[in-house]
């Protein structure tokens, strides 16, 4: 991805349908990183996982104006492909949240990695997992709780 955009302008791009074609250089302008699925299947990803994105309000966890969104497809050793997409910091690049759908080693189908407000980093460990999407995004819409 080669210019970075606000979370608020991604999303305003997505339902205008500029990331509707399937032309990679469309994809990549979408947020695509990396990924060993076929070139053809990222503009689906796209709107799968841009559907979710899309659903992301002021006043929660993320920060629409600051963070930028970008996906992955990731290809583990011993598993199958799965997608994930991140929310980073539009200044330094630092990933906030990591949201992985469908990962083989995780309980539940929607899985977020990240930071909690005090900056520090759980990686290890889900900070949330569902299997509900209505759930994901009410989490993440969600404030921190003090």
């Amino acid at each position: 991805m080669k210019d970075r955009i606000s979370i608020n302008e991604w999303i305003n791009k997505f339902l205008s349908g500029e990331f509707d074609s399937q032309d990679v250089r469309v994809q990549i302008q979408a947020g695509w990183y990396d990924w060993f699925c076929k070139d053809s299947s990222l503009a689906n990803k796209t709107k799968k996982m841009g559907n979710i994105v899309r659903q992301v309000k002021r006043g929660g966890k993320v920060n629409l104006n600051d963070w930028y969104v970008w996906f992955k497809n990731n290809c583990p050793l011993n598993g199958p492909l799965y997608d994930d997409f991140r929310f980073a910091s539009l200044e330094t690049g630092d990933v906030q949240f990591t949201i992985q759908i469908n990962c083989c080693w995780n309980k539940h189908r929607y899985s977020v990695y990240g930071r909690t407000p005090d900056g520090e980093g759980h990686w290890d460990e889900p900070l949330f997992e569902s299997d509900s999407l209505k759930d994901l995004v009410k989490w993440l819409n969600s404030p921190w709780e003090n």
